[in-house]
């Protein structure tokens, strides 16, 4: 059986951090901030928090019951 590899993880540099807070006031989707950054969407999501950083989409909608609508 293959022993799994440990993998590395790439430090935020500057730039990504930049780069991260410029797509992040424009609005962009994280998935895309998280592609254009070549990071995980959990990775982009944990910095931006440690950062303050609002993203697009984070807010959850809320349900409207059916019973409400009236």
């Amino acid at each position: 059986m293959k022993r799994p590899t440990a993998r590395r993880l790439r430090p935020w540099t500057r730039e990504d951090v930049q780069a991260l807070k410029t797509m992040a006031r424009e609005k962009t989707k994280t998935s895309v901030i998280a592609r254009k950054l070549k990071r995980t969407l959990t990775a982009t999501r944990q910095k931006a928090t440690a950062l303050g950083v609002k993203l697009a989409g984070s807010q959850r909608r809320r349900r409207t019951s059916v019973n409400s609508r009236a």
